[in-house]
């Protein structure tokens, strides 16, 4: 509690009162700016004490600036907005008061106070603190409570669109993914791109090797690629067993087919062995990449069908390599 009051008695009788009910921890200031500095409220940048004032009880006139003035003061300051404020004056002309109330004043005193309405007056304005700082901290739980909430939520969204095995995007993701960026694109009238691939003979993989290191091939090969796509917009994902996509908005034909060769590159960097492949003595992959300016008549399935028709045509041609095609250009 702060007491204002240029007058040593005024304050010392007031003390003595709230001393003798319990209520000790005060704070005493001879003018209103010495209570400002104590609020920390003198300076323009200034932060209020470390430890909160729960009730401030000020002298209506003082030498350097009168009660009201203060009191306006303080509650421009938002942490101080809601902290009561006792206002102790001789006069009670209801203009004066008028002025108290509009300051933001919560209750006055006139003098000569009298004990009983002090400690009374005192433990409504004391009250009403604690119920304000129980609905802030209840607002500040539910608030917290939100925050967790919406990260959980948005930690079971991520888990929900990844693949369980390599950790990148799902095929629901994908499927979601790439109706969102055709619609985009045939909104915007911008191009994009479909890299659509799989591991060269990967069932024979799995049948030398045991399907545990099946899985660790897949997991390299699709950490390996994903890292590949740079742009916040790329998307790679697992499309189904050893088939991966890669959806590419904005890309042209020849910049499809220079990540899908830098993708293919990736993989045949990584030399992993692969006694059994008919392609090299390590794994590959064979890629289908087709490019589109999206047409108001069209859907996401014709990009998705031509570079899975990219992939077969890598695959008649001997695998490991890209197979391009496109499926639709610009209207002249």
């Amino acid at each position: 509690m702060l007491l204002v009051d240029d007058s040593r008695l005024a304050r010392t009788s007031i003390e003595q009162v709230l001393r003798e009910k319990g209520l000790n921890d005060i704070l005493h200031a001879t003018t209103a700016s010495e209570a400002l500095t104590i609020l920390g409220l003198h300076e323009k940048n200034g932060f209020p004490p470390e430890k909160p004032i729960d009730l401030i009880m000020m002298d209506f006139v003082m030498p350097d600036m009168n009660g009201i003035e203060a009191c306006r003061m303080i509650k421009k300051h938002p942490l101080m907005k809601e902290t009561p404020i006792i206002m102790v004056t001789a006069r009670s002309d209801p203009q004066s008061l008028g002025r108290a109330f509009e300051a933001g004043v919560m209750d006055y005193l006139t003098k000569p106070i009298q004990p009983i309405e002090l400690i009374a007056r005192v433990n409504s304005a004391l009250t009403l603190k604690m119920e304000i700082d129980r609905r802030r901290a209840r607002e500040q739980e539910l608030l917290d409570m939100a925050a967790k909430l919406s990260a959980l939520n948005r930690e079971l969204q991520k888990q929900n669109s990844r693949d369980g095995l390599t950790k990148v995007a799902n095929r629901r993701f994908f499927d979601q993914s790439l109706d969102q960026e055709w619609r985009r694109a045939k909104r915007d009238g911008t191009s994009m791109s479909l890299i659509m691939l799989d591991i060269d003979y990967f069932k024979k993989y799995n049948d030398r090797y045991g399907h545990a290191q099946g899985d660790e091939c897949l997991k390299s090969v699709a950490r390996t690629l994903d890292r590949l796509l740079q742009r916040p917009g790329d998307l790679f994902a697992r499309y189904g067993g050893e088939e991966f996509a890669a959806i590419l908005p904005g890309i042209n034909q020849g910049g499809a087919l220079t990540i899908a060769e830098k993708m293919r590159k990736s993989v045949e960097d990584l030399k992993i062995e692969h006694a059994d492949s008919l392609v090299a003595p390590y794994v590959t992959i064979s890629l289908g990449a087709a490019h589109s300016v999206p047409a108001s008549d069209t859907e996401a399935q014709s990009l998705l069908e031509t570079a899975d028709k990219g992939l077969y045509l890598a695959k008649e041609k001997g695998r490991n390599r890209v197979g391009l095609l496109s499926a639709y250009q610009p209207k002249d």
